[in-house]
Order: structure tokens, then sequence, then C-alpha cells
């Protein structure tokens, strides 16, 4: 049995308030992130880690990053069971309430080792809310969007993400035309953690008004839900789950390498070139929040396309639009050049990677059936943030030691992530307009002799 009055008539009022809290939410988590990605590139290595060396302490400070990363998996798998068993709404308001406590108290951490040592735990708290973060707002909006526009509404709510890089950067940035750098290192560096404060109110209040999904109450409804979805996704689930994860490598890895790697390669230039770090970072955050501003625009545009041509076709050119760019673009921000800097961060980063976003926000909420689709979408997006996201940092950092700061090595690397990711695209399928009120995946089949219903019905009669 199906219903699909939710997808056909959509309520105005809410889906606007859908959009309003997932843009909010995700505005706070990447500024979060891009606060701490930026903190990383510029002043951790100096407050928590200055025994280490500079290549060292920059190397810790994207050690902690990355420890984000590997709690963002966790959480996902926590998160995303408890949003199909107990609702979206619920996680959503968990989550921006954990990513924000964690944001807040960086701000107040004492320098030096016992500073090191608080900072991981609070990053490791931040990626285990935003965990589901992401995975919830493009699951709820999707589940309330027309099925025509999927993948423009889908996409609306990740403008905040590129707002809150945006806030972030501005923040910084702000910083360093008011401040000296000793004051920056000194006590500047907390106003961004502390501002997320701001956030994390404006959230709360929103999402507190917010409706259930109509497409979990109908799972509620017909006494479908699943008590153990994540058991579900892992067994039943393997092929889009391999297919989301590689999918989300070029996405991610790029967009990390161009909005953060990129600073600390031209820092690293810089000391090369026996000129001041400051203005080259200056010149990078500068690329970044222009990349940041473009990709408010292209991300649900892209979005848009994929409802007119399909989600794999948007998908499987960005991810060769990045492949094509990579050497170009590093090459370009090896030049120094600050025009070509920027040119080449806002083409690898609002076009490239986010092309593939625009896709991905509707794409994967669509590949896997209703009875565990937020476990399904949590988990991948997560698991495969850790393997590009969160080692691409570390990596692009460590190879370009290993190979004397020469900028081909991160093209590569950005190559290398465009073709597993347009590998993954290949375990994928087609999936605009589908129905989301279906329990089977898009891809694979479900278990044999029995009807997807039935399978339900009697798992949850076996697991409640």
């Amino acid at each position: 049995m199906r219903v699909q009055n939710h997808s056909t008539s959509p309520d105005p009022r809410q889906l606007r308030r859908a959009i309003f809290t997932g843009a909010v939410g995700s505005a706070l988590e990447y500024y979060d992130f891009a606060i701490y990605g930026l903190a990383s590139a510029l002043v951790f290595g100096h407050i928590f880690f200055p025994s280490l060396g500079v290549t060292g302490a920059l190397l810790a400070s994207f050690a902690t990053y990355g420890a984000g990363f590997l709690a963002r998996p966790f959480g996902g798998l926590f998160f995303g069971s408890l949003g199909d068993r107990k609702g979206r709404k619920l996680v959503l308001l968990i989550t921006i309430g954990l990513m924000g406590v964690a944001t807040t108290l960086i701000g107040l951490l004492p320098a030096g080792p016992l500073g090191a040592v608080l900072l991981v735990a609070l990053r490791l708290l931040q990626g285990f809310g935003a965990g589901a973060e992401q995975s919830g707002a493009a699951t709820l909006m999707a589940e309330l969007a027309p099925p025509k526009r999927r993948g423009w509404y889908a996409a609306l709510p990740f403008i905040g993400v590129f707002s809150g890089l945006a806030l972030a950067t501005i923040t910084f940035r702000v910083m360093q035309l008011l401040l000296t750098e000793q004051q920056i290192l000194s006590w500047g560096w907390r106003i961004p953690f502390l501002l997320s404060v701001v956030l994390i109110a404006v959230a709360i209040w929103v999402r507190l008004r917010l409706k259930e999904s109509p497409v979990f109450k109908t799972l509620e409804t017909q006494q479908q839900v699943v008590k153990a979805p994540m058991r579900a996704v892992l067994r039943d689930a393997r092929r889009p789950l391999a297919a989301t994860i590689l999918m989300r490598m070029a996405e991610t890895g790029s967009s990390t390498l161009y909005a953060t790697v990129s600073i600390a390669f031209l820092t690293g230039y810089a000391a090369t070139q026996a000129q001041q770090s400051a203005a080259f970072a200056q010149i990078g955050t500068n690329a970044v929040l222009l990349a940041s501003v473009a990709s408010v625009i292209t991300t649900p545009l892209f979005g848009a396309l994929s409802d007119r041509v399909g989600r794999l076709r948007v998908y499987r050119a960005g991810a060769l639009f990045c492949m094509l760019w990579a050497f170009p673009a590093w090459m370009m921000i090896a030049s120094g050049n600050p025009w070509l800097i920027t040119l080449a961060i806002v083409g690898g980063f609002a076009i490239g990677a986010n092309s593939m976003l625009g896709a991905q926000c509707a794409h994967f909420t669509e590949l896997f059936g209703n009875r565990y689709r937020y476990s399904g979408v949590a988990l991948s997006r997560e698991v495969g943030a850790l393997l590009s996201g969160g080692l691409a940092p570390l990596l692009g950092i460590w190879l370009t030691g290993l190979a004397d700061g020469a900028p081909w090595v991160l093209a590569t690397y950005t190559i290398v992530l465009g073709g597993i990711t347009l590998a993954g695209s290949w375990l994928s399928v087609e999936t605009r307009g589908r129905d989301l009120t279906l329990l089977q995946d898009a891809v694979g089949q479900p278990p044999r002799h029995r009807a997807p219903g039935a399978i339900l019905i009697r798992e949850n009669k076996h697991e409640g």
C-alpha cells in the first residue's frame, strides 16, 4: 500500500519551514566545521601544538579536524537509526544541540596540552552530532517536496552549508582586518566559536515548530517501522550503500581540499617564497568566501538541473569536471596570483564539488527504501565523508610535504577521488521522481520469496 498525497500536494507552510530549518541547521554545522578547518589551518598549531614545529603542528591540527569525521559515522549509525524509529524531527533537535554546545565550548578551551586533549573530545562530540544533521535535513526535505521538483527542494537546505562556510570565512576575514596576528593567537580565535550560540538558539526555536515527515507518518500508520533499521540496511541495502559511499568521495574530498587544504598550501607556498604567510592566508580565505557565495546559487541550480536531465547525468558530469579541472586549478593556486587562485577555488568548489552535491541531495534519499531511509542516507554520507573529507587534509598535506610542495600531488589526489566517484555512480541507477513511500531500494532486489511489505510486518512483529 502506498500513500502519495504528501508528494502531490505538499503543505506550502511546512515546505518553507523545512527549507528554513534545514538551512539553519546546515549553516550551523558548516559554520562549526569551517571555523574549525580555518582555525586548524591558521591558529590551532600555534595554540595547542607549538612544540611540534610548523609542519608537525599543522598535521596535528588537521588530525583533530579529521577526528570529527571519524565520529560522524557513529553519529550516523545512532541518530539515523533513531530517526527511522522515532521520527526525523526529534533527531534534528538533538543533533543541532550537540553540535552547537561542542562548538561553543571550544571557544573556552585553555591553550597547551590540556586544551589539546579537550579539543579532541569536543571535536568528537561535534562530529557525532553532525553525523545525521545533513542527512536528516535532506531526507525530510525530499519527503516533503513535490516529486517533479525534488532535486531543487532537496538542495535548498544546503544553501545553509555555504552560508555557514561564508559566515565562518567572513568572521576570520574581519579578525584578520581588525586584529593583529598576535591578538588573534592570544584571544581573537575564540570569538567565532563563541558566536555559534546565536545560531543554536535560532535553529532550536525553528525546529520546535516543525512537523513530522508525512512519509514517516505513513510508515507508522501502516505499522511498518523497523526496530533495528541499521541492521536492516547492512543486511539488505549493500549495493546502495556501496554506491553512495563511493559517490561521496569526489564531492566531499574536493570541497575539503579547495576550502581548507588550499589555504594551508598557500601558507606553505608563502614560506618557500620568503613572503608573509598572513597575506596568502587572506587571499585564500577571500577565495573560499567567494566560492561559498557562488555555491549558494550553483547548488540548488544543479539540483533543479537533475530534475530535468536526471541525477546521474549531473553527478557524473560533476565528477568529470573535477578531474579535468584538477591540474589547471592546483597550478593556478601554486602561481600565487590572487585572481588565478580565486578562479581555481571557485571552479573546483562551486562548480565541481557542488554540482555533485546538488544532485546528491535528492538522489541518495531516493535510493533507499522507506523503512530505513534515514539510516541508509546517514551511514553512507558519513562513511563517505570520513574516507574523503576526513582524510583529505592529512593525506593532502603529507603527500605535498613528501613532494616538497609540488602542486601536482594535490591535483593527482583530486583526480583519484573523481575516478572513485565515477565508479560508484555505475553501481547506482537513475531515481528521478521515485515514489518515496516504496519500501524496497531503487537498486538491488528484496529478499527472495517474500513481498517487501510482508518482510517488514514480520520483522516488526519479531523485533518489536
